[in-house]
């Protein structure tokens, strides 16, 4: 993740304002509040479509954030490194979850992600280690590389009929993970998707790309 400069010192609860001189605000800038150690929470007011990449990155002391309806797209790296971010509720104007998003949120234990989101980002989770179950959307058509790489307490994982692709280490070192049902949709999944989960047995139909992968991997599997 890149490192942004640190800005100004703020109070630990800021309220953005919706309007800056009669203009509205949309966007939270690239790396705007990075490294806000004392950042606790923030509000982020309606008039917001845009939270940059690396916005709230390694803001550590951040416990809450209220993301409003009117936002769409979450940055590369937005929340990255918020250690102390415990439970986010991405609302259903989202349609996209950037690369790396909530990496290394450890504290996260639970994400709510909507049915607008079609694209959940490389890394978008990868370390949330505090993570234990995820429910993906049948919106969702992609998951990325490495998008919930190394969720070791992740125990269980719905995947909808709308995923066509699972990418490469997407749940990679997901020791937790005891049971993953892949449906007919997926055609792709990509190497070392679900490499190092150790205790896991897919649930697959016979003759399909799941069963495929499974079985030259070595995973143990169910035909459902």
């Amino acid at each position: 993740m890149p490192r942004y400069p640190k800005p100004p010192k703020v109070r630990d609860s800021p309220v953005i304002p919706a309007q800056i001189e009669s203009l509205p605000v949309t966007t939270i800038g690239n790396g705007a509040f990075a490294h806000c150690t004392n950042l606790t929470s923030v509000t982020i007011p309606d008039s917001v479509t845009t939270i940059g990449n690396g916005a709230f990155s390694g803001c550590t002391g951040l416990t809450s954030v209220t993301i409003p309806d009117g936002v769409t797209t979450i940055g590369n790296g937005a929340f990255w490194g918020c250690t102390g971010l415990t439970s986010v509720t991405i609302p259903n104007s989202v349609t996209t979850i950037g690369n790396g998003a909530f990496a290394h949120c450890t504290g996260l234990t639970s994400v709510t992600i909507p049915d607008s989101v079609t694209t959940i980002g490389g890394w978008a989770f990868d370390g949330c280690t505090g993570l234990t179950s995820v429910t993906i959307p049948d919106s969702v058509t992609t998951i990325g590389w490495g998008a919930f790489r190394d969720c070791t307490n992740l125990t269980s994982v719905t995947i909808p009929d709308s995923v066509t692709t699972i990418g490469g280490w997407a749940f990679d070192g997901c020791t937790g993970l005891t049971s993953v049902t892949i449906p007919d949709s997926v055609t792709t999944i990509e190497r070392f998707a679900f490499r190092n989960c150790t205790n896991l047995t897919m649930y697959v139909t016979r003759e399909s790309v799941a069963e495929e992968y499974a079985d030259g991997n070595g995973i143990p599997f169910e035909v459902k």
